[in-house]
């Protein structure tokens, strides 16, 4: 159930639009930044306020790639997988990381810490490999500065 304080804050995006459906993204972020995740229940009260549908809703969730339809970990890293990155060393972070965490991409630790998620772009080409964790951006990725991000983010390994 969306609280007050939720309701509230779509309401004030939703004025930013000729129409409603238009703050479709802003609404779900909204539910996400208070809850980490958006569940079927919560979905259909968003698409309820902005007279969408609940599979209209949900085709914009699973659109966009920051928007998580299932629980994830207190920190999520996305790391990018462009065809720069690949070029740059992707392929050696992501297997770091994942022997790092013991989780492969889109799981979650065990103790809830870390989600790995594949990006399809974070826009630092030229800075490549990146990923980003929270809303911090960190490129030039080798194994050591990724174990540095983990550490900085509550990894005890």
């Amino acid at each position: 159930m969306l609280s007050d304080e939720e309701r509230s804050e779509i309401e004030e995006e939703i004025r930013h639009y000729a129409r409603k459906r238009g703050a479709s993204v802003e609404a779900l972020m909204c539910v996400q930044r208070r809850r980490g995740w958006v569940d079927d229940e919560t979905l259909k009260e968003v698409a309820d306020m902005l007279g969408m549908s609940v599979g209209e809703l949900d085709g914009v969730a699973t659109f966009y790639n920051l928007i998580f339809r299932r629980p994830v970990g207190k920190n999520v890293i996305l790391i990018c997988n462009t065809i720069s990155c690949m070029v740059m060393g992707y392929e050696n972070i992501l297997a770091h990381l994942e022997e790092r965490l013991g989780i492969r991409l889109g799981q979650t630790t065990a103790d809830g810490l870390f989600t790995l998620l594949p990006v399809p772009c974070l826009g630092a080409c030229d800075r490549s490999p990146v990923m980003m964790v929270g809303e911090k951006l960190y490129p030039g990725l080798t194994p050591e500065i990724a174990d540095e991000i983990l550490r900085e983010h509550g990894w005890r390994g």
